[in-house]
């Protein structure tokens, strides 16, 4: 089925008010696997308006429009589609009880002619009833075109569309399941690379990267008649992507490290320490305790970080580290032997099972001659110590702060999976 949504309403073309509605009614129809090809919006003007529902009739079978239901004279919806189809308008006998109850508990309001236009729909049409405002909805069918009319309010469309249109459009249908795929250690440029030939030979299911700061997803989307059909397919879409290498020869199940919208990386990592009964510790320069208070945004946090360090300065990184001043000073802030010493004393004095050293260069300014975006992130455990080196040039110094933090759960991750 391919769907058109008509917003119909003068001030959103003004920008006095958002399209939320389109939004909402995408998401929804996804989810029943109705294709959403176009959305428009209109004015409240009847030759406009006219004009619109012509061209979505033409392309479409299934054209929503919501908006225009109310009293006043410039609320044109309903007439507008009555005239274009060659339909009356009747009044639905349990609007009319609304509206007749409506005015009886306030008899301070006076009742005008115009208020009756919000209990009529077009003739044949089914009524999708409005229990939290006085404007009836309907749906009707001509031609081989289903045409639904909701009202603009997103408090009155929204149960509407999720009580009555829903469960109707839902009908026998097959839906839309959906499985989103986390990465971290590559570019969205890199991993549409080396997935082209999934992207470019779609079809059920289908493949869409999506760019987020520092890391990339994909979202895995197929129509099923149910969750266990949709996984089948699913599953053996995931397992091709994942074997796939990258161009520095890692495999993609290397870079996945978790699922869903929602999900992250700090949370990801969180809960394998707890899994793994693993504590971490932090001595942070440039992300300022990013790092740490990532990891304070879950509940049960002291169970895997009793505590850490920010030590911005380098006579703070000498006195609260225990690092020589001389040695700080020969090697300079902005070093592998800084990230490593600050990762090294922040497990040593906490007695941490990790402990993450963060030193570099936020910008927009260079620092001891390294360029802005450089990031150096130490490790220390029981067996190993080491850092890698970051260069995120042109970014702004909150992403580059980001990203160091990102990469310092990163490692912890790396480590945890290798035991």
């Amino acid at each position: 089925m391919r769907a058109e949504i008509i917003a119909v309403g003068t001030e959103l073309l003004t920008g006095q008010i958002v399209n939320t509605n389109a939004q909402f009614l995408s998401e929804k129809f996804a989810e029943l696997g109705i294709d959403v090809f176009f959305q428009t919006a209109v004015g409240d003007n009847e030759k406009r308006l006219l004009s619109v529902i012509d061209i979505a009739s033409r392309r479409s079978n299934l054209v929503v429009l919501c908006g225009g239901l109310g009293p006043t004279e410039d609320d044109l919806t309903k007439q507008t589609l009555a005239k274009y189809l060659g339909r009356d308008l009747v009044f639905d006998g349990q609007a009319v009880q609304r509206l007749d109850a409506f005015f009886a508990e306030r008899p301070q309001h006076t009742r005008t002619p115009n208020n009756e236009r919000q209990a009529q729909l077009i003739a044949g049409s089914s009524p999708l009833q409005n229990n939290n405002g006085l404007a009836v909805g309907g749906v009707l069918e001509q031609n081989g075109v289903t045409y639904v009319v909701l009202p603009g309010p997103p408090s009155e469309l929204k149960p509407m569309v999720l009580e009555q249109l829903v469960p109707l459009l839902g009908q026998g249908k097959q839906r839309l399941y959906s499985r989103v795929l986390r990465f971290f250690g590559i570019g969205e440029s890199q991993l549409v690379t080396v997935l082209a030939d999934f992207i470019e030979e779609q079809t059920d299911p289908t493949v869409a990267p999506y760019a987020k700061i520092g890391e990339v997803t994909l979202r895995l989307s197929t129509k099923a008649p149910s969750q266990k059909d949709a996984d089948l397919k699913l599953d053996r879409l995931e397992k091709k992507i994942l074997a796939v290498k990258t161009l520095d020869g890692l495999r993609l199940s290397d870079l996945h490290y978790g699922y869903g919208d929602d999900n992250s990386l700090a949370q990801t990592v969180f809960e394998l320490l707890k899994k793994n009964k693993k504590t971490v510790t932090a001595a942070e320069s440039l992300t300022a305790g990013l790092f740490q208070s990532s990891l304070a945004e879950f509940s049960g946090a002291s169970q895997v970080f009793s505590g850490g360090f920010i030590t911005y300065s380098i006579e703070e990184k000498a006195k609260m580290l225990k690092i020589p001043l001389a040695d700080l000073r020969a090697n300079g802030v902005v070093s592998s032997f800084t990230a490593e010493r600050m990762a090294a004393q922040a497990r040593l004095l906490t007695g941490a099972d990790f402990g993450i050293g963060l030193t570099g260069v936020a910008g927009p300014e260079e620092l001891e001659k390294q360029p802005a975006g450089t990031v150096f992130i130490g490790l220390s455990s029981k067996d190993r110590l080491y850092s890698i080196k970051l260069s995120l040039g042109g970014r702004s110094r909150s992403d580059v702060r980001y990203i160091a933090a990102l990469s310092a759960f990163n490692l912890i991750r790396q480590a945890l999976l290798k035991g």
